[in-house]
């Protein structure tokens, strides 16, 4: 049986209409499924929060403040002078420490990854220097470098400076060797292999040793400034302890936890922007 023009032009055009239209049981969106993240990973804390909250206030213990006294505290400490004569010298130590530690791991890892016969004459002393607690070393420190900020950057810098150093002579050492090949037949000077070939195939283990680094430059920052020192969220946490001021003790605490989280996150955001190359291509790598 034949089907006229006609009625094929009438069949096609009462056809349902197939193509799919957007449907809010599909599920959030981008931004919603961000904020739906953010969401769990407050619950944790909102009730942990609201814990702390209630027991400490029905706990009379002289080691235990209730948790309004602590947040009193720590808004009368933090907010006023102790932000410029504690919380900024800190900061400052950490920042130069940290600034410092990462450039020479990074540079003398590139050079014992490129000169193998330097890594081996080097290998024992750094296996020897990386042993050491950096605590360890303090005494020794306060001897060479005195009791000011060059002995606490110099302590940060220490304990910062060996996981990049490790991370960074890994990645340069892991690149494809066709990728080397290629640079030197196009005769590329060495600057260039650093910039565009040799550093960016190598900072998703750079990154991983940085972030390292970060919580160790936090933990050392706080020692270096609990032994001859006069000011620092160390020194204040410690004197409070020492005299019996527990509000101030654990609004110092909890300054050190909120430093943490926030310097982590902010290491998260830079970590995106520098290897967002790498997160696009394990992205089209996942959906191929």
């Amino acid at each position: 049986m034949m089907t006229t023009p006609k009625a094929a032009t009438k069949a096609a055009t009462s056809a349902p209409d197939e193509t799919p239209t957007p449907s809010l049981a599909s599920g959030p969106g981008r931004w919603g499924r961000r904020v739906l993240g953010v969401g769990w990973e407050l619950i944790l804390p909102v009730a942990l929060v609201a814990g702390w909250w209630v027991w400490s206030v029905q706990a009379d213990s002289l080691f235990y403040p209730p948790l309004p006294d602590i947040l009193r505290a720590f808004g009368d400490t933090w907010f006023g002078a102790g932000f410029v004569t504690d919380i900024l010298p800190s900061l400052l130590n950490l920042a130069v420490g940290y600034v410092i530690g990462v450039g020479l791991g990074i540079a003398v890892g590139v050079a014992l990854a490129l000169v193998p016969w330097l890594y081996r004459a080097a290998t024992p002393v750094l296996e020897y220097t990386r042993a050491l607690p950096p605590p360890a070393v303090l005494p020794f420190a306060i001897l060479i470098l005195g009791v000011g900020a060059q002995m606490k950057v110099g302590i940060i810098i220490l304990g910062v400076i060996f996981p990049v150093l490790m991370n960074t002579v890994d990645g340069v050492r892991a690149v494809e060797p066709a990728t080397l090949d290629m640079a030197r037949v196009y005769r590329l000077p060495l600057t260039y292999r650093l910039r565009y070939v040799l550093l960016p195939a190598a900072s998703p283990q750079i990154t991983v040793g940085a972030r390292t680094s970060l919580s160790l430059g936090v933990l050392l920052m706080i020692v270096s400034e609990m032994v001859a020192s006069t000011h620092g969220i160390g020194f204040f946490t410690l004197h409070a302890q020492r005299s019996f001021d527990f509000p101030q003790m654990w609004a110092g605490m909890l300054l050190l936890g909120l430093l943490g989280y926030l310097l982590n996150l902010a290491f998260g955001l830079a970590e995106r922007r520098i290897l967002h190359w790498q997160i696009g291509a394990t992205r089209n790598a996942a959906g191929a």
